[in-house]
């Protein structure tokens, strides 16, 4: 295993060490934003990015429409999943479509959506119109029109939160939330949309950072959970990309993100995500390399991660 394929495990932000990563090899970057000023300068960005990358990354972006939007400062905001699908499959159709194109003229080829929660809780103060809906079944013909359309345009939709963000009452960027359904309760209405994402043949599933009373693991974090994460592999039949949500969020504050980055590799967690590639997420990910070349259990778990990266790579042709 060379040193610059496990750079392929982890997924950063923009930042002052950010050409340096890539030079090792980094798997990928993320966009926000405030790295969306204008058209000419994204797409200047990420032409430099891919001429210094030493393996070709994933660019990727959370754009859902609406409340989560990285485009809001160059365009007008769109509609929430809830509000597009509400006006029709047409009008969700015609967005995504609209959102695509607009993708693929960036350059990114990595999509962080369509979010797949099911919103059952009133108070959730994260997903809310996020959402599709607040049953399953519309969740599902919401999930299935989006991923179509950017199967359409070539970019890799990433379904997320697994297992399912949307009974939480809490905010997983400032804690970590606790989900106490059985797991009867969960395969009937959450986990029933992550069921279909594989049975389409969904290729990434972000994992949420929940603790989920269904798995049996009290105070753990999904994300960190090698029983969540069995359940989407052996359960499910997950045979894809498994990425977390930032590493960085308060879901995992009684973690040094060292720790909880270590701990989400071992459960079998395939990319590791940053927000930033400030000095902090540098050194961490090159201690993370270390330790990985000298443990046997680690180096396991990554060289399983590499090739699954590489299929994906391969598949969509991100060079």
């Amino acid at each position: 295993m060379r040193e610059e394929d496990i750079y392929q495990i982890f997924i950063t932000g923009t930042g002052e060490y950010l050409s340096e990563l890539l030079t090792k090899g980094l798997g990928g970057v993320i966009f926000f934003s405030k790295d969306i000023l204008s058209e000419s300068e994204i797409k200047d960005k990420i032409s430099e990015i891919k001429r210094i990358s030493k393996i070709p990354p994933f660019l990727s972006i959370d754009q859902e429409g609406g409340r989560v939007e990285r485009t809001e400062n160059i365009y007008p905001k769109r509609l929430s999943a809830k509000y597009a699908y509400e006006k029709g499959i047409e009008y969700l159709k015609s967005q995504t479509n609209e959102l695509a194109i607009e993708l693929v003229n960036f350059g990114i080829n990595l999509n962080f959506a369509p979010v797949i929660d099911v919103n059952t809780n009133p108070l959730n103060p994260i997903i809310g119109e996020r959402a599709f809906s607040d049953t399953p079944k519309d969740v599902i013909i919401g999930m299935r029109v989006v991923n179509e359309v950017y199967k359409q345009h070539g970019i890799i939709s990433c379904v997320k939160h697994y297992p399912g963000h949307g009974d939480a009452q809490a905010d997983s960027h400032k804690e970590l939330p606790k989900i106490d359904l059985s797991l009867d309760e969960m395969e009937r209405i959450h986990l029933l949309p992550f069921k279909a994402a594989v049975e389409d043949g969904v290729f990434m599933v972000m994992i949420g950072h929940l603790n989920c009373k269904c798995f049996g693991e009290y105070g753990i974090a999904t994300s960190l959970s090698s029983k969540a994460i069995d359940y989407l592999r052996n359960n499910l039949g997950f045979s894809g990309v498994i990425i977390s949500d930032d590493m960085n969020m308060g879901g995992l504050s009684g973690l040094t993100t060292f720790e909880a980055s270590l701990k989400a590799i071992k459960a079998g967690v395939n990319i590791l995500l940053y927000r930033d590639s400030n000095e902090a997420t540098y050194l961490l990910i090159n201690e993370l390399v270390k330790q990985i070349k000298e443990d046997s259990e680690l180096k396991y778990s990554v060289e399983a991660s590499i090739e699954k990266i590489r299929d994906l790579k391969r598949l969509y042709k991100v060079q």
